[in-house]
């Protein structure tokens, strides 16, 4: 399907610790609605770009090329199924695309997942899994279908897809590491590294949930312990 290419990526802009902005784009405004309460819950302040067709999802992302992350129907007005994300992708390769949809097919969501997807969740899910995929994708990690999970080859995808080092941390998560060894808060870490404070919280939780640990103490001792510190500061 031919989507015009008359959307140009722009460079990603820097936000400062302001809220968080997520796209959601799907053709069911029942669904967005019950979406947007859903979305609330990840962190205070989301700011929610709503679009019932697949090229107003793309004019939001254009217009507002700090978005965090996209939420994808596949079957909405001007979409072209799993195909889509790929195309997506290529526009705006730092915006982490997640598709929910009511379709179930294993095939379209390995399809999905293959062209660059971040994450696949049904609609039949419940918020909790929806949250817990969400929450995953943005701290840099990839939330894989459980009808994806079994199959040897996706897995294999998925491991190399997490790009973590030995200790299970993403790049993200490392520089988030960082600076919160270094003391500062959460919204000192969300201006340095360009990310809205509640994306850091979620990193923080992610980096806590890691190294097993319930506070910042805690999370720098253990850091000191493994050597992280050393190689975060090189």
């Amino acid at each position: 399907m031919d989507f015009c290419g008359c959307y140009d990526a722009p460079d990603a802009k820097s936000h400062s610790g302001e809220d968080m902005k997520i796209l959601l784009a799907d053709d069911h405004a029942l669904f967005r609605e019950g979406m947007r309460y859903v979305l609330q819950q990840l962190a205070e302040g989301v700011e929610i770009l709503e679009a019932a067709t697949f090229q107003d999802g793309l004019k939001l992302a254009t217009q507002h090329p700090e978005l965090e992350l996209a939420l994808l129907d596949l079957h909405m007005p001007g979409s072209d199924g799993p195909k889509s994300v790929s195309f997506f992708r290529r526009r705006y390769p730092h915006i982490p695309v997640v598709v929910v949809s009511g379709e179930d097919a294993s095939l379209n969501m390995e399809k999905a997942m293959n062209y660059g997807a971040s994450g696949f969740v049904s609609k039949s899910s419940s918020s909790q899994i929806m949250l817990d995929a969400l929450r995953l994708v943005l701290s840099g990690g990839v939330y894989v279908p459980p009808q994806l999970k079994h199959r040897p080859a996706q897995a294999k995808k998925d491991k190399r897809s997490l790009n973590t080092n030995s200790y299970g941390l993403t790049q993200r998560q490392m520089e988030v590491l960082q600076r919160l060894c270094m003391g500062m808060s959460n919204k000192e870490i969300a201006s340095a590294i360009n990310l809205a404070e509640g994306t850091v919280k979620i990193h923080v939780a992610a980096v806590y949930q890691t190294l097993k640990v319930s506070n910042r103490l805690e999370a720098l001792r253990v850091a000191e312990h493994l050597g992280l510190v050393g190689e975060l500061h090189g």
